[in-house]
C-alpha cells in the first residue's frame, strides 16, 4: 500500500510538472534554432564576404541613417509640443490679472486685455476699434471656427449695472460688422431686463464672475455654454451687495465710470 501510494504521488508530480517541462524544452529549441541560424549566417559572411560586403555595409549604413531621422523626428515632436504647452501656460500666466487690477484699469487698457484674451483663445484677426464713431463695438475678430464676431467692453465699477439698453447697441454693432456673434465683457453685472435680452437675441454675457473665470484660464467658448444662464442666487447677489456696496445716487445721476442706470431693476 505504501508503495502504490509513491507511485501515486510520483505521477501526480509529474503530470504537474510536464508543462513546465515542456515549455523549457520548447524555449531551449527555439534558442538552439537561433543561435544555428546565427552560426549560419557568420558562415556565410565569412566565405561570401569579398562578393557581399558592399551590400552589408549598404544595409547598415541605411538602417543608421533611418534610424538617426527617426530619432531627430521624435526629438522635434516632442519638443514641439512642449514649446506649445509652454506657450499656453505662459499666455495664461500672463491674463492671470486680478479683478481689483483689472478695475485699476483704464477704458483702452480693459479693451486691450479683452482682445489678448481672445487671442490667447485661438481667435484671429482680432483687432480694436473702440473710439470716436465705433457704433458701440470696441473689439472684432474670428472664433476659431470662424465665425465673425464683435465685442464690446464695458469697465465700470461693480457697483453699477448694465441695462437692457446697452446690450441692445451691441444688436446695432453686430448688424452694423456684419458679426455672427455678439460678446458683452463687462466688470460688473446685468440687469435682469439685459439678461431677459442676451437669452432673446443670443448675446454672449460675460459678468464679472465669468470674466474672473475667463482670466483664470478658462476659454471663451466653455463661457458661451453658460452666458445668460443667470447670476447666482439671492444668497450671491447678497454677497455681491456686501463685497461691492450700493451706491446712492439722484435720480438721472450716472456712477463715476459707469452708465446712467437709474430706473433698472436690480
Amino acid at each position: 500500500m505504501v508503495r502504490m501510494a509513491a507511485q501515486r504521488r510520483r505521477r501526480q508530480r509529474r503530470r504537474r510538472t510536464a508543462p513546465v517541462r515542456r515549455r523549457r524544452t520548447a524555449r531551449q529549441d527555439a534558442l538552439a534554432r537561433r543561435a544555428g541560424a546565427g552560426l549560419v549566417g557568420v558562415l556565410v559572411l565569412v566565405v561570401f564576404w569579398s562578393a557581399i560586403w558592399m551590400y552589408v555595409v549598404g544595409v547598415v549604413v541605411a538602417a543608421a541613417v533611418g534610424g538617426l531621422g527617426w530619432w531627430l523626428w521624435r526629438t522635434d515632436r516632442i519638443l514641439r509640443g512642449r514649446d506649445r504647452a509652454w506657450r499656453q501656460q505662459d499666455a495664461v500666466a500672463a491674463g492671470r490679472r486680478s479683478l481689483a487690477e483689472v478695475d485699476a484699469m483704464t477704458g483702452t487698457e480693459f479693451e486691450e486685455l479683452v482682445a489678448a484674451l481672445c487671442r490667447r483663445d485661438g481667435c484671429r484677426e482680432v483687432r480694436c476699434v473702440g473710439g470716436p464713431g465705433d457704433q458701440g463695438a470696441d473689439v472684432v475678430g474670428r472664433l476659431p471656427d470662424g465665425r465673425a464676431m464683435v465685442v464690446q467692453c464695458k469697465r465700470y465699477t461693480p457697483s453699477s449695472v448694465i441695462g437692457s439698453r446697452e446690450v441692445r447697441e451691441l444688436l446695432g454693432s453686430k448688424v452694423h460688422f456684419g458679426a455672427d456673434v455678439a460678446v458683452f465683457v463687462t466688470t460688473t453685472r446685468f440687469s435682469r431686463q439685459a439678461l431677459e435680452v442676451v437669452v432673446k437675441d443670443g448675446i454672449v454675457a460675460v459678468n464679472r464672475d465669468l470674466l474672473g473665470l475667463w482670466n483664470s484660464g478658462a476659454s471663451l467658448s466653455s463661457l458661451m455654454g453658460v452666458s445668460g444662464s443667470g447670476q447666482g442666487d439671492a444668497r450671491h447677489r447678497a454677497r455681491w451687495r456686501r463685497t461691492y456696496g450700493q451706491k446712492r445716487r439722484r435720480p438721472g445721476r450716472p456712477l463715476g465710470d459707469g452708465p446712467d442706470v437709474s430706473g433698472l431693476a436690480r
